[in-house]
């Protein structure tokens, strides 16, 4: 029952992150993210929970650890399954994700996880990001 419930909860995730920004390519969308990213950090802190994550294409994925506080982590390299699975995982250490050490897990159902390896992580500004993205929705839709 934990395990439906869980999947149920990262499919909800997962339609609420694809709906945020329907009209951006991968990357527009990484570009926007970029864009509201500060300097890259060595690591954050972690305890082993989530709210709610983004995959930006094959190489990025956003991770908000508070509804407030997000990060967006860039990939050494592509990450395969990453836009189609209905939950990740990270990997850390004491309660610290960092950069070059710790991965982003593809969970793909009873298949073995594949980590895809976090090469920067760079602190979002969670505020800024929503009203760009609100801005871009209003756009696509004809708004002003």
């Amino acid at each position: 029952m934990k395990t439906l419930l869980s999947m149920l909860l990262a499919s909800t995730l997962v339609l609420a992150a694809c709906a945020s920004t329907p009209s951006m390519s991968d990357n527009q969308k990484l570009a926007l993210y970029r864009a509201h990213a500060g300097v890259p950090v060595s690591s954050f802190h972690y305890f082993g929970r989530f709210d709610s994550w983004t995959d930006i294409g094959d190489r990025a994925v956003a991770i908000w650890t508070r509804p407030s506080e997000g990060w967006l982590l860039e990939l050494s390299g592509p990450c395969s399954g990453l836009a189609f699975t209905p939950e990740i995982g990270l990997t850390s250490q004491n309660g610290t994700v960092s950069a070059r050490f710790d991965h982003v897990l593809v969970r793909n159902g009873g298949m073995p996880e594949f980590p895809c390896t976090i090469q920067t992580i760079r602190r979002l500004d969670t505020k800024a990001l929503r009203q760009a993205e609100r801005s871009a929705r209003d756009q696509a839709s004809g708004g002003t």
